[in-house]
């Protein structure tokens, strides 16, 4: 490969032109030849403002170029599987927004393409919620602080229910598969610090049955809960509450507490802020996090770096997103059939 590391992008949503354009276009060596968008004129728009001097019609197209070298696949989950299988078939390295894919047999089916082209480097984008506390987290963990877990409590609202609100990609199927809210987000977070679940067992709600389709005029019904309540088994035996919401306003949050049999741990995402205390503290207190590990947002020259064969993907590997896809495959599953459902499932 030369040098320079060419990158080609399959869309340009939020995040993809807040993060990942201009982390790509900050590294030394590295060049964003080319864009496609949901249309030509977004396309050229997107070109336009981060200077890309190609556009495709089509994201086949794009994968297809013998001038890239990897993609960088910024879409609603429903295109992740077909261009990343597309992309490693073509020889690229492919670096995807999260939720992986819209399924765990996607997710499954992605990282088996990967296997098949080891010399590619694969990476899904990571849970950023807690990368600043997350070296302090486990350090404490492994110490002891915590003594044995028994509990933890995730509670994550998005505010008021909007019950007037357009049908957006996050609460259509067709568009998002399984995933539900931050869901997968927050359950990275929990096997980052602790593990996989071994079972889960979840009640959801639908809270607004139709939503108007911003892209027809008429009305669709609306698959994606609103609600879910979620207790997972975690290693050790100890047990996980995950209360994600688009209904609870004024829940305060998000947060993370984790109960142990000496010691209690609370992470909230606002400031990202770590507390805690032991048997013998009357009160929680502020948890310093040292300068060292403090962590901080690096997906781009993480994936760059693995590309480069100087460091390997922790954040987020393919093997990862199919254990937090199984999780949401799971909590589906449970809601639906009114059972618990074991993990992992199938294989991985």
């Amino acid at each position: 490969m030369a040098d320079t590391i060419r990158i080609g992008v399959v869309g340009a949503g939020a995040n993809t032109r807040l993060r990942h354009i201009p982390g790509l276009q900050a590294i030394d060596g590295v060049e964003v030849v080319s864009v496609v968008n949901r249309s030509r004129e977004s396309s050229e728009r997107v070109a336009r403002e981060f200077g890309i001097p190609r556009i495709h019609d089509t994201w086949p197209e794009l994968v297809a170029s013998p001038d890239i070298d990897a993609v960088m696949i910024g879409t609603w989950p429903y295109l992740h599987c077909p261009i990343t299988l597309a992309a490693l078939e073509a020889g690229k390295h492919v670096l995807t927004e999260a939720r992986m894919a819209m399924s765990a047999a996607e997710a499954r089916e992605m990282l088996a393409a990967s296997r098949l082209h080891p010399e590619l480097v694969t990476q899904v984008v990571p849970a950023p919620f807690t990368f600043p506390v997350d070296a302090t987290v486990l350090r404490l963990l492994n110490e002891g602080y915590l003594g044995d877990l028994q509990a933890v409590d995730l509670r994550a609202s998005q505010g008021w229910l909007n019950a007037g609100g357009p049908m957006t990609w996050r609460t259509d199927r067709d568009l998002s598969g399984a995933n539900i809210m931050m869901l997968g987000i927050w359950y990275e977070t929990l096997m980052r610090w602790l593990g996989p679940a071994t079972a889960v067992t979840a009640r959801t709600r639908i809270a607004v049955p139709y939503r108007a389709d911003p892209e027809t005029g008429g009305r669709r019904a609306v698959q994606i809960p609103d609600h879910v309540e979620v207790l997972a088994d975690m290693p050790g035996g100890a047990i996980a509450r995950m209360h994600m919401s688009a209904v609870a306003g004024g829940l305060p949050g998000p947060e993370v507490w984790l109960f142990g049999s000496e010691g209690t741990l609370r992470f909230e995402m606002a400031g990202a802020r770590l507390s805690g205390a032991r048997k013998a503290d009357k009160e929680l207190a502020a948890i310093e996090i040292p300068a060292h590990e403090r962590g901080e947002w690096r997906v781009e020259a993480e994936f760059i770096g693995a590309i480069r064969g100087q460091e390997r993907v922790r954040l987020t590997s393919f093997e990862d997103g199919v254990r937090y896809m199984e999780f949401t495959d799971a909590v589906h599953i449970s809601a639906r059939d009114g059972r618990t459902v074991p993990l992992p499932f199938g294989d991985s």
